[in-house]
């Protein structure tokens, strides 16, 4: 059986091998395919592992003996799910593995913004505390989190983790979710109603045809004057012009992203340099010990799969 990774670098690295792939069969790493290689990379593939190649019907057409495309991911938009059901192609993807992690970076991110560790850290290496007149000096401002308002928009696993962070800081917790959903200690709102209570609003959703570009003009006109944006879901639920905009006129207090429509970020990405802006490199979900998870889930839905039950189907 030959398995083909095509975008191996963006999961391993030398502490996190793809070695136990091996136990099912001949194991090729592209270390990063560029798309119009993809399909005669993977034309007499078994199996294709991927984490964010675009396997669409053209990238797929050589690939008759594909059985099997197993995903380095819990989102899946880059594959095109009705091409593999209409040719058996069984896909799974990988399931809560990132659950801890992107809960931890949420809140990593929300904490920066509240709390200015690193414009303060800045501060003191710089020499400037060494010359100030005070022994606390209030140069960036400092706000706490408890008693304000968390709106989580997605209550699936990682949406619920947040959840229960919130509460742990004294926040009130809202959410809203495509359907109902019963958590303790979430009060369930309507998005409307959301954007409008929430100090903080954090997007947890898959991206799909309902959730691309929800976050725009419109949306952010609706959130609650100063009020901060939290993006660690994809890119592409917000509209990165429109949210620069909310930005600028000072309606939105902050926002910290993840992700991005375009990644790695564009040379001329419109929210390079704004102000209250805080970006990292869609590393949330990066950790050693969640990409030892991951490789771990990975394996185990190809043994599902040859065993006759597969896991994390999601076609």
């Amino acid at each position: 059986m030959k398995i083909v990774l095509t975008d191996a670098q963006t999961v391993v690295d030398e502490q996190v091998t793809a070695d136990r792939l091996k136990e099912f069969g001949e194991v090729v790493q592209n270390g990063l395919l560029p798309y119009e290689q993809v399909a005669e990379a993977i034309a007499d593939a078994d199996m294709v592992i991927c984490n964010k190649t675009v396997l669409d019907a053209h990238s797929l057409r050589l690939a008759e003996k594909l059985r099997y495309i197993g995903l380095f991911a819990t989102g899946y938009n880059n594959i095109d799910i009705d091409y593999c059901r209409a040719h058996g192609i069984t896909v799974c993807n990988a399931g809560s593995y990132s659950t801890n992690a992107v809960a931890q970076h949420t809140f990593a991110l929300i904490l920066e913004h509240f709390s200015n560790t690193a414009r303060y850290n800045d501060y003191v290496q710089d020499g400037r505390w060494k010359r100030s007149p005070t022994f606390s000096p209030f140069v960036y401002p400092l706000n706490e989190l408890a008693g304000k308002t968390l709106g989580i928009v997605g209550l699936g696993a990682i949406g619920q983790a947040v959840a229960k962070i919130g509460a742990a800081f004294g926040m009130t917790v809202i959410a809203c979710n495509r359907s109902p959903r019963s958590v303790e200690g979430v009060r369930q709102v309507g998005f409307e109603e959301l954007l409008q209570e929430s100090d903080i609003v954090t997007v947890h959703c898959p991206l799909n045809r309902d959730s691309e570009g929800m976050f725009n003009k419109e949306t952010f006109a609706k959130m609650k004057p100063g009020a901060v944006f939290v993006n660690t879901a994809r890119g592409g639920v917000m509209v990165e012009e429109d949210l620069r905009d909310a930005l600028l006129c000072g309606h939105l207090g902050g926002a910290c992203i993840d992700v991005l429509s375009v990644e790695p970020m564009e040379e001329d990405c419109v929210l390079m340099g704004v102000k209250n802006c805080i970006i990292t490199p869609h590393i949330a979900w990066a950790p050693l010990d969640t990409r030892e998870r991951l490789m771990g889930i990975v394996a185990d839905n190809i043994r599902g799969f040859l065993e006759g039950a597969p896991k994390n189907v999601v076609s």
